[in-house]
């Protein structure tokens, strides 16, 4: 079968085509016939090596696949990586069926960067009706769904930010109430500006480095952070103790990866994000479908900015 399979750390530049036997699947695994594969970020730090969880070589690159099981079930999993593949196998308990009126890149939207946005604002921010909400990269594969989310939640005001107009225009259509320029230089006073001169509620980061400085200072008191990434391989400077009790502010990690074989943490969500999707209350974007063989291309686009929603792999070309 055709893969992507490295054999070394580094850039994009290494995700080339090879061909592999076939996985055999475990008793309590699936073999999934792949039909379309997800790229999420984490992607481009475990390609390098700089990723929470550590890689390991050779790996075949990814963890998003849509497919068809051996018996026909139409499915959407999570993988313990081997996703850039014609076909993968993931355990039963992470592959979840796949509703009629949901496409293949709507279902790999969902599946890691919905349940992302819906974890963020229901389980570390918790969310209250009349909050405001901080999306940083808010047309990217989870702040688009984040923006959306927030509103569906009872956010009060949505503040997204975003690099470019095309992409504030885009958050705006998904139901920001303001979209503004997300660069670090001036964002706290940008942030405040945009929640009518006060102190945000809740921010979403994912970025690291100065635009996690400025965004914990445009907190309010009892107000959450919540980091899920650090987009810009930059660290942010020490949070101190005294800093947080001073203001009353909280900073909260997240990982995906925590949620998994957690009850009511993975099926339940899922299953609403499904259902949001299929009646159209939620509108998961997909923004470029690339040939397997051009996975490179969506690791570099997806690392310089210039892609929005969820970027998806096609196997068959």
């Amino acid at each position: 079968m055709r893969a992507i399979q490295i054999t070394e750390f580094g850039g994009p530049e290494i995700l080339r085509v090879v061909d592999l036997p076939e996985p055999v699947a475990q008793p309590g695994q699936l073999l999934v016939d792949v039909s379309a594969i997800g790229v999420n970020y984490a992607d481009t730090h475990a390609v390098e090596d700089s990723y929470l969880s550590r890689s390991t070589l050779p790996m075949v690159v990814g963890s998003e696949v849509v497919g068809r099981t051996g018996e026909g079930r139409r499915v959407v999993a999570i993988t313990e990586g081997g996703g850039y593949a014609e076909r993968a196998v993931a355990w039963e308990a992470m592959a979840h069926d796949v509703p009629e009126g949901v496409t293949d890149g709507q279902a790999l939207a969902l599946v890691v960067q919905g349940l992302t946005a819906w974890h963020l604002l229901r389980t570390s921010a918790r969310i209250a009706p009349g909050e405001s909400v901080v999306v940083h990269a808010a047309a990217g594969g989870t702040g688009s769904l984040a923006v959306q989310l927030a509103k569906q939640f009872g956010a009060g005001r949505v503040i997204a930010t975003a690099s470019s107009e095309e992409k504030r225009d885009l958050a705006v259509e998904l139901g920001a109430d303001v979209a503004i320029d997300a660069d670090a230089d001036g964002l706290k006073d940008r942030l405040i500006e945009a929640n009518g001169g006060k102190k945000v509620d809740i921010v979403l980061e994912m970025t690291g480095g100065p635009v996690f400085d400025a965004s914990l200072a445009a907190l309010a008191p009892f107000g959450r952070l919540v980091t899920y990434g650090m987009a810009s391989r930059e660290a942010p400077a020490p949070v101190t103790a005294a800093g947080l009790m001073g203001r009353s502010r909280a900073v909260v990690g997240f990982w995906l990866m925590h949620c998994i074989g957690r009850p009511g943490m993975y099926r339940e969500p899922m299953a609403e994000l499904f259902a949001m999707t299929a009646d159209g209350r939620l509108k998961p974007q997909v923004g470029g479908v690339y040939p397997l063989s051009d996975a490179a291309r969506a690791h570099t686009d997806l690392r310089a900015r210039r892609t929005f929603g969820k970027l998806v792999l096609d196997p068959s070309s």
